[in-house]
């Protein structure tokens, strides 16, 4: 028997609730691979736009930086921008960094879009598992109670059997899913965090920048 018959054979010894856990790993996977595309080119649009103004986050040539937000696309170019564009109004250091804050926030909404309905699914494929199993135990003790007692040993086993395939196809569904909600997890967390790094730069370099223009003065 080939592998694909293994498959085919235990989705059909699994009962009726390998059904929905099918369905729930069909869209987990469904949802990782958008996200994952998502956030790889949110993530490649990121580094093409810190090699272009590496040099100017380091002089704090806003400049520079507004000239290549015009003519590219990349959420650190929004970040940077809203707080340029309070340098001109805004007094403190703080208000230029609130204005950054929240931009930041506002990406992180579309970042963490639907990732948390991984782990979700996940829990939900693992309790799908237990409640069809202990269905199917139910079933299969109502039906040895009334079996000819020859067969009551074999008729049990492979009840519990077939009982048991629901838990272990929950498991192999949930598992996965776990490790997929980590992964965007991690990937989230490092747009984000390459984000606010740029934006402390800027930051420290206009800090630099008017100290020094201030001792000449």
């Amino acid at each position: 028997m080939s592998f694909t018959d293994h498959i085919i054979a235990f989705l059909q010894n699994g009962g009726p609730f390998i059904y929905p856990i099918a369905l729930v790993l069909v869209v987990g996977l469904a949802i990782t691979i958008e996200r994952w595309l998502y956030l790889s080119s949110a993530h490649r649009t990121n580094q093409k736009a810190f090699s272009l103004i590496k040099s100017a986050l380091k002089t704090g040539d806003v400049n520079t930086i507004s000239q290549h937000a015009q003519n590219h696309k990349a959420p650190v170019f929004d970040v940077l921008q809203s707080g340029i564009a309070r340098i001109s109004s805004a007094s403190r250091r703080e208000d230029v960094e609130y204005a950054m804050e929240e931009t930041v926030m506002e990406y992180m909404l579309r970042l963490e879009k639907r990732t948390p309905f991984i782990a979700t699914l996940a829990n939900i494929a693992t309790l799908l598992g237990l409640l069809g199993t202990i269905m199917g135990l139910i079933a299969a003790f109502s039906a040895v109670a009334s079996a000819d007692p020859a067969e009551k040993a074999n008729l049990l086993s492979s009840s519990i059997s077939v009982a048991m395939n629901t838990t272990a196809f929950g498991l192999i569904t949930a598992i996965p899913l776990i490790l997929f909600h980590s992964s965007l997890q991690t990937k989230t967390a490092t747009i984000v965090d390459s984000i606010e790094m740029a934006g402390i730069k800027l930051l420290n370099s206009l800090s630099f920048n008017q100290q020094t223009d201030n001792n000449r003065g």
